[in-house]
């Protein structure tokens, strides 16, 4: 078996409706491991469908989805990304290059809204708080959550993350960055998700006040 250029790891829940737009475009030598993450709406069998290996985690939470993936992955390098269709699969080839030339241990994704309404307000101040946050006590100049991000597999796991809901990406960030891990910031394409899916973050300020929640967790 060949082994995979780059395993991208994709934590679904009922995104049936968004990944044949996803998937449309999988870079080539590259391998897809879709988290079903709960789903009820098909999402797994949509993912076989298009190519994608699946992984069911049934503890529900992003953390959980994404650290599941990581154990499925057996690539040298990996990728996070959402299964909405509001990121491309494309935009990330750059990102593994960053990694695997060796200037950088890990390259995030930048949100770049594509037009107006794309990203709620709401959703919008709670990342830049916290993105500022980051910035100011660690060496890390990001202006956002690595919605995408690339990095080897083993720095990752070796990171130890413990959070399973939406706090992961917080603790990544700071585990990686006392660990002394340099991060590259790049600009990604940001479009609305999907029609017929429903974010579970920035759909509405509840989501949005849960993920504060758990970002408060992660920060005590």
């Amino acid at each position: 078996m060949t082994m995979s250029t780059c395993d991208v790891v994709i934590p679904c829940r009922d995104e049936a409706a968004a990944l044949p737009t996803v998937l449309r475009t999988i870079p080539d030598g590259w391998n897809v491991i879709v988290v079903d993450n709960g789903s009820t709406d098909g999402t797994a069998d949509v993912a076989r469908s298009l190519g994608a290996r699946v992984v069911t985690e049934t503890q529900p939470g992003y953390g959980s989805a994404v650290h599941a993936g990581m154990l499925a992955a057996d690539a040298e390098f990996v990728a996070v990304m959402d299964g909405d269709a509001s990121m491309q699969l494309s935009e990330l080839v750059p990102m593994l290059d960053a990694v695997r030339s060796g200037q950088v241990t890990m390259s995030v994704g930048r949100r770049r809204p594509v037009a107006r309404g794309v990203w709620p307000w709401h959703a919008r101040l709670g990342t830049h708080l916290l993105a500022t946050w980051i910035r100011r006590r660690s060496a890390f100049p990001i202006h956002d959550l690595a919605p995408m991000r690339v990095s080897r597999r083993d720095d990752l796991l070796a990171l130890d993350v413990q959070d399973r809901r939406f706090g992961y990406p917080l603790e990544l960030m700071l585990r990686a960055s006392r660990a002394g891990w340099t991060v590259h910031e790049t600009d990604v394409t940001y479009d609305r998700r999907a029609a017929g899916t429903k974010s579970k973050v920035s759909g509405s300020v509840k989501g949005t006040a849960r993920v504060i929640h758990d970002f408060a967790k992660v920060l005590r």
